[in-house]
């Protein structure tokens, strides 16, 4: 049944021109069937190398938006839309938008594992390997 499965799978991807990214905390059966599977940006970054015309992401919601970002041209499609993480829903746009209308002059620097709109609203985004190196360079009246 399962070796039936991973088949069809397979003939679906070859005939529809499609990677499957799957995140490094999916189930291993998931990952099995993975064309790629990593973290979250490396996976978007993966999507963007892709000469495949369809990229079904197997992780959360902010992931398949940062590849749709790096991959306009591209379907993106989510195994489950629903799928959330709570630390990057931890910040919303509107808190953003408060937090730079009290500090004007603020940088703003967001993690790259936030929603779009998050995104769309920070003057720096980083990742966990390169934020230090990121606010380090901005200046003191900043």
């Amino acid at each position: 049944m399962l070796k039936e499965l991973v088949k069809k799978i397979e003939q679906l991807k070859k005939g529809r021109n499609a990677v499957i990214l799957v995140h490094n905390y999916q189930l291993p059966e998931v990952q099995d069937i993975a064309d790629f599977s990593g973290d979250s940006l490396g996976l978007s970054r993966e999507a963007a190398k892709s000469k495949a015309k369809i990229i079904v992401f197997c992780g959360v919601y902010f992931m398949a938006e940062t590849a749709s970002i790096l991959c306009p041209d591209k379907i993106i499609l989510i195994a489950d839309p629903l799928a959330g993480c709570p630390m990057a829903n931890m910040i919303t746009v509107e808190d953003v938008k408060q937090l730079k209308k009290r500090h004007p002059k603020a940088v703003v620097v967001g993690y790259v594992n936030t929603p779009a709109d998050v995104k769309a609203e920070l003057d720096v985004c980083c990742t966990s390997a390169n934020a230090v190196e990121v606010v380090s360079k901005i200046k003191d009246d900043e």
